[in-house]
């Protein structure tokens, strides 16, 4: 009789009547608990927006004292309050900080950092005008005459009416349109060299053959004149 009354009570044990810890048992207020650390984490993030949007105010106002480093370091920290967070908003917040870091990079002529966080912008926000602004603007700083140029077409390309893009494209297109010009030659230059080096052997040069095209079907043949 003893032995049936342990065995129901160990029976009761595994059952573990709601609210009771019994060891390997959930119990309500267990779950309870975690649906609160879940509400918790949500609220937190939604604490971190506005606290964001202090930061890049004091990055603003730091901006405009010319304090450019503090100015970094106030969107750093706007921007690490939202790491992780894929709110619209706080992504919203993030792409203009770090529009605002290239800005400051840009006075303080660390051009190569003002590309880097113009794309961080651009990535979070593919369509901020500004991001390419400063981009294009930072390429051209450091001689990247053709990616300051794409990036100019693509500002018109989101607002044809943007004058600084445009007048910019009208600066840059034949400024690189002669570069490839310069290169092209650069590059049959060099391979003129290389042809004459080979054929002087059989004591010819590339000037012996030349091209004629077809005046029916536009296509070109290779003639050797002696």
């Amino acid at each position: 009789m003893v032995r049936i009354q342990e065995e129901e009570e160990e029976e009761e044990t595994k059952r573990a009547p709601p609210g009771v810890a019994a060891e390997g048992w959930e119990t309500a207020s267990d779950g309870e608990d975690r649906f609160e650390d879940a509400l918790t984490e949500d609220q937190q993030r939604e604490r971190d927006v506005p606290l964001a949007e202090r930061a890049k105010a004091e990055g603003n106002a730091a901006y405009a004292q010319g304090r450019y480093r503090d100015a970094l370091a106030a969107y750093q920290g706007a921007l690490e309050l939202l790491a992780d967070n894929n709110n619209t908003n706080a992504k919203e917040i993030c792409s203009m900080c770090l529009c605002n870091r290239a800005m400051c990079y840009l006075q303080i002529d660390e051009y190569e950092e003002a590309v880097h966080e113009s794309s961080k912008a651009i990535e979070l926000n593919p369509a901020y005008i500004k991001a390419f602004l400063r981009r294009a603007q930072a390429h051209e700083k450091v001689d990247k005459l053709e990616d300051a140029l794409a990036d100019m077409k693509k500002v018109l390309e989101l607002d044809p009416a943007n004058k600084e893009a445009a007048k910019a494209v009208r600066r840059l297109e034949p400024v690189v349109a002669e570069r490839r010009e310069k290169m092209k030659e650069e590059m049959l230059g060099k391979l003129k060299e290389l042809g004459n080096s080979v054929l002087g052997r059989f004591g010819m040069s590339v000037d012996n053959f030349k091209s004629v095209k077809d005046p029916e079907t536009g296509s070109y043949s290779i003639s050797y004149q002696p």
